[in-house]
């Protein structure tokens, strides 16, 4: 014992002493990655602020190139919409109120069709005549724009471009006009302006500040609205003059920004192109200065140059940001490996109580396992008693749905005595003659009483055959099976209270050539039919001339839907609301259950069917059945088995 304690013990004073090494060591990294940072840093500046500036440079290229692109893209617009003949037409007779506002709506769509601000035609002395935007209140008919060099270059040039701030809508535009030709002769001027706001939109996102200015050094597109219409610098009185007459902006506004210029070097970034700019603002707020370096491209058509100023205070923060992270990563790692030789001791302590932790748990487990496994018994024998129960439900829905059969036989039973009745006193009646004839000698007549006879017999089998099929239980097998038989066998089940009640039956089915199958059980479906046919001749009993109107139609969503419909009084609200609730009728007490409608419900339902009733706007109800229609590919094969 007195050796294992020894033996335990070195180790921890060992230990002890190398945290002070590790943190002398861990000083000195840190001093001389301090001082290699600094030192580093005006390089790692310079190498940031290079790759800002050519990531700047690509988004000015980028800029200069859409912004010449939807310039050269609308300069041949007013020479192709000037070649118009109702342009001519109009220029030739502008008090024709006839033909002005079909110009004006052509120019209207196509300004929409090429997503354009406006499009207009002036006559020779720059009033203008018709407008796209003539429905605007500030419509350019009647506006003259004789001053603007757009109009008086396309007379004389043949072409003419401008931009400018619109006097009429106070939006800025670009300008293209084009003259219109009456053989050699000038009518007018057609011109086309678009707007560069949606352009200004896109240059928002970035941290660099983007600008254009036109050759008076007026910043006529920028990214921040404040900027706009100011000067790089003070305007000659000739530019002035120049802008004052042909009214390109408001003089009030074309103040001039505080800025300080110096050329600037970059060895990693080569570009003849870049200045340092400084600029104070004070517009939102205490005066502010920020540095940027711009770089400028030129697009030359319009006499504009992209600006784009980049921060030059931003190079400088990110490296620190990145000289920080370092200093960062070395202190963590350093006194990480400290604070881990400093714990080691600590660790084999509780690696210890851990294992201790470990054996308790595990007691825990196996307790908490033996409870998992008395609830998990519990549960499952709940769930066999459930599937006992469903078992059950399913074998009484079964047997209601067979003492649903029942009570309907039961109901046509007085029918079906009277449709006996008839053929057996027939048959009797032809019985005895045919014994007179036979002693008369009279044979033939005989034979004929005789197949009399073997008829009202075959009558009397086809109504036995219809109530042995109708009173049988069903298969819970789902089959293809033919809709317009089971039709057929239902009225057929129905005939004799249909007669008696002198029905007038109509039915809507598609023509016999085409069979109607559909997914289910024969039988079952036979027992919803005759159901929704008793309750509707139940309905109808007071009616002097009752209708039913059943009908089969083939829906879009794989299904066929079946419906009936009486001339009875229709459903109250309180029906229809509990129409499909078990015991739920309308009857008198006596004549029914309340079990068909909630019986017919569930079959339909588990045909992967809907049965709906509603009263119809013409009077009396209407039931819906919506069966599944039948793969045409496998009109006869078994479907899933179900339990009714």
């Amino acid at each position: 014992m007195v050796t294992a304690s020894t033996q335990k013990t070195r180790p921890l004073g060992n230990s002890a002493k190398r945290p002070r090494r590790n943190l002398a060591a861990l000083a000195l990294v840190v001093m001389v990655s301090l001082a290699l940072s600094v030192a580093a840093l005006p390089q790692i500046e310079e190498r940031l602020m290079g790759g800002r500036l050519r990531q700047d440079e690509a988004t000015m290229r980028l800029v200069t190139e859409v912004i010449r692109g939807a310039l050269s893209r609308t300069e041949a617009l007013p020479a192709l919409i000037a070649e118009r003949p109702i342009l001519r037409d109009i220029l030739r007779d502008p008090d024709n109120t006839g033909l002005l506002p079909f110009a004006n709506e052509q120019l209207r769509q196509t300004a929409l069709s090429l997503d354009i601000s406006d499009i207009y035609v002036m006559d020779t002395f720059g009033t203008t005549i018709a407008a796209s935007n003539y429905r605007l209140d500030r419509s350019f008919i009647g506006q003259n724009f004789r001053f603007r060099p757009y109009f008086t270059d396309a007379l004389d040039n043949g072409i003419g471009r401008y931009h400018a701030l619109g006097t009429t809508s106070g939006q800025r535009g670009y300008y293209f006009a084009a003259p219109i030709f009456d053989g050699t002769r000038i009518l007018g001027v057609v011109a086309v302006k678009i707007t560069l706001d949606r352009f200004e939109a896109a240059w928002r996102d970035s941290d660099s500040r983007i600008f254009v200015t036109d050759q008076h050094g007026v910043i006529f597109m920028a990214d921040r609205s404040d900027w706009l219409f100011r000067t790089l610098g003070p305007l000659s009185e000739a530019a002035l003059e120049e802008i004052q007459s042909t009214r390109q902006y408001p003089i009030t506004l074309l103040t001039p920004l505080s800025l300080r210029r110096e050329a600037v070097s970059l060895s990693d970034f080569r570009s003849n192109a870049l200045t340092r700019m400084v600029i104070t603002t004070s517009d939102q707020g205490p005066e502010q200065r920020q540095a940027f370096l711009a770089q400028q491209s030129l697009i030359a058509s319009a006499g504009w140059r992209v600006n784009i100023l980049t921060p030059s205070g931003s190079a400088r923060t990110e490296a620190l940001g990145l000289l920080a992270i370092l200093w960062l990563v070395i202190l963590i790692a350093g006194l990480s490996a400290a604070i881990l030789l400093q714990r080691r001791a600590q660790l084999l302590e509780r690696i210890a109580a851990q294992r201790e932790l470990a054996e308790t748990l595990e007691a825990r487990v196996r307790e908490r396992t033996r409870d998992l496994n008395s609830a998990n018994t519990q549960l499952r024998q709940e769930v066999e008693e459930r599937t006992r129960t469903e078992d059950r439900l399913r074998q009484t829905q079964a047997e209601l749905v067979q003492a649903g059969k029942l009570a309907a036989l039961g109901q046509m039973s007085a029918a079906l005595s009277h449709e006996f009745n008839q053929p057996l006193a027939a048959v009797k009646s032809y019985a005895e003659n045919a014994a007179t004839f036979l002693d008369r000698g009279r044979g033939d007549e005989a034979r004929e009483n005789i197949t009399r006879i073997s008829h009202m017999a075959d009558r009397m089998a086809s109504i036995s055959k219809h109530l042995r099929n109708f009173a049988r239980r069903p298969q819970d097998q789902l089959r293809d099976i033919p809709l317009r038989a089971v039709i057929r066998d239902a009225l057929d089940l129905l005939d004799p209270r249909l007669r008696r009640a002198k029905v007038d039956l109509i039915l809507d089915m598609p023509p016999e050539d085409d069979e109607i199958m559909v997914v289910g059980g024969r039988v079952r479906l036979q027992q919803v039919l005759v159901n929704l046919l008793s309750n509707a001749l139940d309905a109808m009993a007071d009616v002097s001339a009752p209708i039913l109107h059943l009908s089969v139609t083939d829906e879009a969503d794989d299904m066929i839907a079946l419906r009936l419909r009486d001339q009875g009084h229709g459903l109250s609200q309180d029906a229809q609301a509990q129409l499909f609730d078990p015991f739920f009728t309308t009857k008198e007490v006596g004549q029914g259950l309340g079990l068909g409608l909630s019986i017919s419900y569930n079959i339909i339902r588990d045909f992967g069917g809907r049965i709906e009733a509603r009263n119809h706007p013409e009077g009396g109800a209407e039931f819906s059945l919506h069966l599944r229609k039948a793969a045409p590919e496998t009109p006869s094969a078994p479907r899933e088995m179900k339990k009714a």
